[in-house]
């Protein structure tokens, strides 16, 4: 791993705010993609352009399927954000509550001066672009004057006078420069995270994993895989199936999870068929293989009197005659 990563302890806290499965450290939003291939959605505005809903910031969204595959891989456990923050906040003496505050103001100085130095940048950029076309103005005055002189050296002096010198004039970055004045001002930051000041919320035993759609067993089996799985909503399925990083690779399948035994509307595979197709994708279904009954095994999966073997998938692509 290069040595400009950050780290990221295992497991870490996923935070459950009504219901919904959120990060909001970008360190650990980045090492879930670089380690585990969960890309999950961001759903947060930016600060900067908060009106727009293209480009998209933090908190980080998990689907219930990538959460529940991290906490059953140990990488992380779920945390009521709610109770975590009050105990936290209950817990937090003066002190602390003192060098947080300090921290933010020092990292608001910094934020400023930064800005402050880029301005400044911009505007010695803007007034030596205004001295150079100047110096070119002045130079093509006096390239003409001269050549007038010359022409007339012998007539009588001209009704209108040369243009003074203007040299003598100051120069605009001088003027502007000594009527520039700079400012600065700290920043209010806004932490994207409350850790710290405070402590890493511990485990909670009270808290059930993660409830999952009856697709899970397809999600979890592309996943073992090695592909990167996003939401399909956009392409009417349940997942869109990368074989890397979605920030490098297309799609290769639009992917619905299913059951054995469950009766398919044969529309439904066409019209996904020729959806996948129109798009350069392949229409995937899957689900898990359920053999006959078992007699040896007591404890049947879900009480259903099947057992699950493995999960086999099947992939449509429409041909036109």
């Amino acid at each position: 791993m290069p040595p400009n990563l950050p780290t990221v302890t295992e497991p870490f806290p996923i935070s459950l705010i009504h219901n919904r499965y959120l990060l909001f450290s970008i360190d650990k939003i980045t090492y879930i993609r670089r380690v585990h291939h969960i890309t999950g959605v961001l759903i947060g505005s930016i600060p900067q352009i908060p009106q727009q809903n293209v480009f998209l910031g933090i908190p980080l969204e998990l689907m219930p399927e990538e959460a529940r595959l991290l906490v059953g891989s140990g990488a992380a456990y779920i945390v009521d954000d709610v109770q975590a923050h009050k105990e936290g906040l209950r817990g937090l003496r003066g002190d602390e509550r003192v060098e947080y505050l300090r921290g933010l103001e020092a990292e608001g100085k910094k934020a400023a001066r930064l800005t402050q130095a880029k301005k400044d940048e911009r505007t010695e950029k803007a007034l030596k672009r205004i001295e150079e076309k100047k110096t070119a103005f002045d130079s093509a005055t006096e390239a003409r004057d001269g050549s007038q002189s010359q022409e007339d050296e012998n007539s009588e002096e001209s009704l209108f006078a040369p243009a003074p010198n203007r040299a003598s004039s100051p120069a605009p970055s001088q003027t502007l420069s000594t009527t520039f004045t700079s400012s600065i001002s700290t920043y209010a930051i806004t932490p994207t995270t409350s850790y710290p000041p405070l402590p890493t919320p511990p485990r909670s035993p009270a808290i059930p994993l993660p409830e999952v759609p009856a697709s899970y067993p397809l999600f979890a089996h592309l996943h073992a895989n090695g592909y990167f799985i996003s939401p399909g909503l956009r392409f009417g399925c349940q997942y869109l199936v990368y074989p890397g990083d979605p920030l490098r690779f297309h799609s290769h399948f639009l992917a619905t999870g299913t059951q054995w035994d469950e009766e398919i509307d044969l529309l439904d595979l066409v019209g996904g068929g020729r959806l996948g197709t129109g798009v350069k994708k392949g229409f995937l279904i899957g689900g898990v293989e359920k053999k006959g009954k078992s007699e040896d095994d007591e404890v049947l999966e879900e009480g259903r009197g099947w057992k699950e073997e493995r999960v086999r998938t099947f992939c449509i692509e429409w041909g036109g005659m």
